[in-house]
């Protein structure tokens, strides 16, 4: 995890089948939980940018069409879609 300024610490609290699906994420991804929580947070607040872009673009231009949306979809789904690479032996025997 990259970082441009010092980490801060939080104290949470999640509900337990969360925290177990968490735990499982964050190993399945090779990374600590709190990189992984770090990354999601970073994901979630892109996406709300997103939207608050798209809110903006349609208060000047107007709602988006139907072939508009459709083909955003598509963009999202490739780029939310990578072709996952293989884990080396190295990161496997952790």
């Amino acid at each position: 995890m990259s970082r441009t300024s010092p980490a801060v610490k939080l104290a949470i609290s999640v509900d337990s089948d969360v925290h177990a699906k968490l735990v499982r994420a964050a190993k399945a991804d090779d990374m600590s939980i709190s990189a992984w929580l770090t990354a999601a947070a970073r994901t979630s607040l892109r996406i709300r940018d997103g939207l608050a872009a798209v809110a903006e673009w349609e208060a000047d231009h107007g709602a988006l069409t139907a072939a508009e949306l459709e083909a955003a979809r598509r963009r999202v789904s490739q780029a939310s879609h990578p072709t996952k690479r293989p884990r080396t032996a190295a990161k496997r025997a952790r």
